[in-house]
């Protein structure tokens, strides 16, 4: 997460993170720790933290905290109605009572028509009533819970973006951001919306039944109220080990969210380093976590079930039965209490967040906010440790004094604080000691929006956002008009590379930016910048990314635009500060060394001196080709050993025509031989293929395509059927009990008691066959559901991360799209089996059993019963569930009654139905779609040995999601025509898993996991690298030596996307991942921009040792990197103009490379 996150904070907020560690030898001040660093031996800690968190809910009322005065309303509305169908079952037992009497106390035939006719037409009012009464009941809070959740999602959101840069280096992270965005807000939702309905019907059943019980009866009532304490404490236990479970459960599909997240948000380096299954096996293991959990919750959920129906059949007084059992029935209220506990369980985190007031709070309207500000900064006796890393003292007693419309330069190694500073300026963190002032004023007492619209950042990595071009510009300024936008890209040499782009500004940059070179980022970020015309102008590395031409026109725009501003510059390249009125030299947190260009020459022995003089040797270097790094590879050529060969691609004019127009064109390079390299001028039409449409996401999915995925738990399926049937025919079988017992109220006294004693003996056998049933029918469902579940989440997520790459350039496919999909689809899948399905199984028993004891009683009057059970069912569908019974002269009506309510209670599963056939259909869409580039695919041929020979022939190609521009530049990822070959034989031949295997790639802008330094650069051999070539890898990067600094060494957690390091260190260690797989052909795309003078020279040489047998590519803007390259080629329109050796090349008069060695030099000086 970027900064507050904020349009108006984040405008040019670019990833200045906590980018600069120091080495912990010289740590001097202490400051306490609140929370460790996360470490491998700490993850398990973090899991414990979040269980922890899992074992505390809100109170239920605090879910309605954001309910608004229209909420409140409904909420009325809907519990009258609630109230009101809740009254109908009780009401009914009275007209059942009227109705055996009617049976049994006439006097003839005609009687009992006239007495049962007035019954039954006091029914057809009830059920009037009751329709009408369950309508409102759901409509309205099934209303108020989807307008409460919308606001509560909104405002986590809003806090989210408010909250503190230290909060996400500490307590949060992208993943989890969207899992509670997605997953939790449903919970939350399922807990507050037509459930509460449902528990205040049952409530008031229950009530309703209590007051008829005491009037029809109240001595009867009171002994049976001895039921009612271990009803109660039952229902308790079982509401807590429900909720606990169901946090555990959240606990983890966090964690899966995670992984999602970080997996799909650097799927280019994920596919180039193969770490598919080992993604894989990370999700799969925080989904067993969530499955223990899920069928813990369900082995709960059974086992106090059961022991409350032991207890309601225990207490088998009809009164107290009728209100006890509703309250507490499995298939009635079992679903609002698992879902209020989860609710509550959910709102916990999210509650917590939305509370939470931030240290350095953007929204607080208190402050200074003076008219204007000159620009004076001051950091005086600055003590800095950065929070998630408290033992790495970064700044102990640090000052600098900046003026106001001076340009100060920060130079100094990677990692010795330079944009701490920065980040210091724009508040993103507070010092633990010392003070930040701005024009003499602390800036803890300015009121910080306003402080952050008055200063401008560009930093090393530009974050850029998922939409247009012109919208990111825009960030810069509210409402800014088209004219300024187009006059910011202007200055910042945007505006050419933006007009050559088929939808010009309004182009798609895609997410994170992808569908841009570094260089074309950077130049957006730089309009953003200058749209803003901030008073305070912060420049980290702003220029790092840009080719010789590009850099210069960008730094002379930037030199104009820091006229009368304060400018705070951080750079690795001396050649660009060299105009600075003030340049401070930064060692380990301190200023060593301050002064302009001039003053600081003039010690031949000074830190600023010896800095230069490393960038000098590192250009003199690449001039000695001769007895450089080649000389050494001729060596070893001749001691048998076969000689590396590298190809380097020089840009040309400009990066920025790097999506510009292609031809076609071909080269070849070949290990130990010459390249050869034809420019053929191919006048074939180029076909465009197009790309094949998914079907779209509504379309309807078979429910036995989802069976199909349960078919591996058909054992469980059986005795969790067995067990729910067995469930199911209790109620119909009651109804005889029932018939009986009021059978046996009509026998002579020592009949009475003699039946009563059979019958009261019978229910105290159901009881017990309750308490054996339910848990079994919860514990198998339970298992069985979480095993789809978890299958469907790990296929789907299988399915995405070996999707091709063009597949995630599409919106609808981002990071946190799928990690929603994955959340959410699954939890609705959920609804289809587990206890739901549980519900069908026993509830088709019940009708079964039903319809079987009323046809054997009379067929006759149960044809016609039979005929009123649609209707029955249909309002079903509202009211949800009926329980009925009595007298032996009506068993058929009471059985079918009972029947019906199975029939009633299942369709009241429908709308969750139509949710889950819906995220059914979802799932399946990308189960069903056939990657077209497919890593997991093992077909292809594999070579035992590869030398490395790679050609093009004829290579043409265009992004699938930017059919109009045609590309050559840039790594290709389809081809639409043309070939490239890998020692003679087509790449797509290859077993795709295999042919990645034996690349290696750093890039521009390296991909960390939010893991330890080990375990990344473990990434590059599937993490299965020993502890010995990591450590080799790392020294050959030149980053051993920064990460034994470390306090906690290879075990340091290097945070979101590698946030805890500086853009050096992130560099290195990439560059370790890519040497610990000891790659056939390695590919280096700008491997050591980010890098400072004296880590450039020894990466440099470390790159030279390791190219040594294998095939390079290597792609650089800095021409001094690539002087020893065996071949040099110039591209240009997508089209080599320009091929051969430096020295070959530099003497071409007028020739394109010597014109960029020209530029690139007059830059230099």
């Amino acid at each position: 997460m970027e900064a507050e996150g904020e349009k108006e904070n984040i405008e040019l907020e670019d990833g200045i993170g906590n980018n600069d560690i120091g080495s912990s030898s010289n740590s001097v001040v202490k400051v306490p720790s609140g929370k460790p660093a996360k470490m491998p031996d700490q993850h398990e800690s973090e899991k414990s933290e979040k269980q922890d968190d899992g074992k505390y809910t809100v109170p239920f009322y605090k879910l309605f905290t954001f309910a608004d005065s229209t909420d409140i309303s409904l909420m009325i509305l809907g519990t009258v109605g609630a109230v009101a169908n809740g009254l109908a079952l009780p009401l009914m037992t009275i007209l059942f009572g009227d109705l055996i009497q009617s049976f049994g106390g006439a006097s003839d035939i005609h009687d009992v028509v006239h007495r049962v006719s007035k019954v039954a037409l006091k029914f057809v009012y009830l059920a009037i009533g009751s329709g009408v009464a369950s309508f409102f009941q759901v409509a309205c809070w099934m209303a108020t819970g989807e307008r409460q959740a919308a606001r509560i999602r909104n405002l986590y959101l809003k806090t989210i973006l408010r909250q503190e840069i230290a909060f996400f280096d500490k307590e949060t992270n992208t993943g989890e951001v969207v899992e509670r965005m997605s997953g939790d807000t449903v919970l939350i939702q399922d807990a507050m919306g037509e459930k509460v309905g449902k528990s205040i019907q049952l409530t008031s059943t229950f009530i309703g039944g209590f007051v008829i019980a005491f009037v029809r009866g109240w001595l009867l009532t009171l002994v049976m109220l001895a039921t009612i304490p271990p009803l109660v404490v039952a229902g308790g236990i079982m509401s807590t080990v429900i909720s606990k479970m169901a946090s555990r459960g959240q606990a983890a599909y966090g964690e899966a969210a995670v992984v999602v997240e970080q997996t799909i948000g650097s799927i280019r380096t994920v596919a180039s380093f193969t770490g598919e299954k080992h993604a894989v096996n990370k999700y799969k293991k925080s989904l067993n976590s969530a499955y223990s959990s899920g069928v813990q919750e369900g082995l709960a959920a059974g086992l106090g079930l059961g022991t409350v129906m032991l207890f309601i059949f225990c207490g088998y007084s009809l009164g107290i039965w009728y209100g006890a059992k509703l309250i507490l029935d499995k298939g009635e209220a079992s679903p609002c209490m698992t879902a209020f506990a989860a609710g509550q369980a959910a709102a916990y985190k999210m509650f917590q967040t939305i509370n939470r007031k931030p240290e350095i709070d953007v929204y607080d309207t208190r402050g200074k906010q003076p008219n204007d500000i000159q620009g004076d900064i001051e950091f005086r006796d600055v003590y800095f440790s950065y929070p998630a890393r408290p033992d790495e003292q970064i700044f102990r007693g640090f000052s600098l004094l900046i003026e106001s419309g001076m340009t100060v330069a920060l130079v100094g190694e990677s990692g010795s604080g330079k944009s701490t500073v920065i980040s210091l300026i724009e508040r993103f963190y507070d010092p633990q000691a010392g003070e930040v002032l701005i024009d003499g004023i602390n800036i803890k007492e300015y009121q910080l929006r306003w402080l952050r619209g008055k200063i401008g950042l560009v930093s090393q990595e530009p974050v850029l956002f998922a939409s247009s071009i012109r919208d990111n510009i825009a960030y810069g300024k509210d409402n800014a008009t088209i004219e300024e936008i187009r006059a910011a890209a202007e200055l910042a040499n945007a505006a050419k590379f933006i007009d050559k782009m088929p939808q010009g500004i309004d182009t798609m940059v895609g997410e994170h930016g992808t569908h841009l070179s570094g260089g074309q980022k950077q130049r957006i970020a730089i309009a953003r910048a200058i749209l803003k015309n901030p008073r305070i102008l912060l420049l980290d590395e702003a220029t790092s990314a840009l080719d010789a031409e590009s850099e210069h026109i960008v730094q002379e725009a930037l030199d104009r635009i820091m006229t009368n501003r304060t400018t705070v510059v951080v750079a690795h390249r001396l050649s660009t500060v060299r105009n600075a009125d003030t340049i401070a030299v930064i060692h380990r947190g301190s200023i060593v060394e301050k002064g302009s260009h001039s003053e600081l020459l003039r010690d031949p022995d000074g830190a600023y001196c010896q800095l230069i003089r490393l960038q000098e040797m590192n250009k003199e270097s690449d001039n000695t080709t001769g007895t450089g790094p080649d000389h050494d590879k001729s060596d070893i050529g001749v001691s048998g050993r076969r000689s590396s060969k590298k190809l380097s691609f020089s840009h040309s004019i400009s990066r920025g025509s790097s999506r510009g127009q292609s031809s076609h064109h071909s080269f070849q390079m070949a290990l130990g031989l010459p390249i050869g390299i034809d420019i053929q001028a191919n006048t074939t039409e180029q076909t465009n293929i197009p790309e094949t449409k998914m079907p779209p996401q509504e379309q309807k999915v078979p429910l036995r395509r989802l069976a199909y995925l349960n078919k591996p738990e058909l054992p469980v399926f059986l005795l969790g059927s067995i067990a729910a049937i067995v469930n199911g025919v209790i109620l119909p079988i009651f109804a005889i009990l029932l018939s009986n017992v009021i059978n046996a109220f009509y026998q002579p006294p020592h009949k009475l008691k003699k039946d009563s004693n059979f019958w009261s003996l019978m229910f105290l056998v159901f009881g017990v066959v309750s308490l054996l049933a339910l848990p079994a029918r919860s514990y198998f469902f339970a298992v069985a559901g979480s095993k789809l579940i978890r299958r469907i989440r790990l296929m789907t997520f299988e399915k995405v991360i070996n999707m091709e790459i063009e597949w995630f350039d599409k919106p609808e496919n981002s990071s946190g799209t799928i990690g929603a999909r994955l959340s959410a689809d699954a939890a609705s899948v959920r609804s289809l089996v587990g206890d739901a399905l549980a519900l069908v199984v026993q509830n088709t028993a019940s009708m079964v059993a039903g319809l079987l004891i009323a046809f054997l009683a009379n067929w006759q009057l149960s044809l016609i019963i039979l005929a009123l059970i649609p209707l029955i069912g249909l309002n079903g569908y509202i009211q949800m569930k009926f329980s009925k019974g009595f007298s032996a002269d009506a068993k058929v009506f009471f059985a079918l009654s009972l029947a019906a309510i199975g029939i009633s209670q299942s369709s009241s599963l429908a709308p969750d139905s139509s949710k889950a056939q819906s995220a059914t259909a979802s799932v399946f869409a990308i189960l069903d779609r056939k990657s077209k580039i497919d890593p997991s695919d093992d077909s292809g041929m594999s070579l035992e040995t590869v030398k490395g020979n790679i050609k093009f022939q004829h290579v043409s190609f265009r992004y699938p999601t930017r059919q109009d521009v045609q590309i050559f530049q840039d790594l290709c990822l389809a081809i639409h025509a043309g070939k490239i070959l890998l020692d003679g034989i087509e790449i797509q031949r290859f077993q795709l898993r295999w042919l990645r295997q034996q690349m290696g790639l750093v890039s521009q802008e390296p991909s960390l996991f939010n893991e330890t330094i080990r375990a990344n650069i473990a990434y590059g051999k599937e993490g299965q690298a020993t502890e010995a070539e990591i450590i080799a890898s790392a020294e050959l990067a030149n980053a051993h030596k920064f990460i034994s600094g470390l306090q906690k060494g290879y075990d340091t957690l290097v945070g979101e996307r590698g946030i805890q390091l500086s853009g050096g260190q992130k560099q290195r260690v990439a560059i370790a991942r890519a040497i610990v797989k000891d790659p056939k052909i390695l590919l280096l795309d700008e491997a050591t921009s980010a890098l400072d003078a004296e880590s450039e020279r020894v990466v440099q040489d470390a790159l030279d040792r390791v190219m040594v047998n294998r095939t390079t590519i290597v792609i650089a803007h800095r021409l001094s990197t690539i002087k020893g390259a065996d071949v040099i080629a110039v591209v240009k329109n997508g089209m080599i103009i320009e091929k051969g050796k430096h020295e070959k090349l530099i003497n071409i008069k007028d020739g394109a490379y010597a014109s960029l060695v020209a530029l690139h030099s007059s830059v230099s000086s």
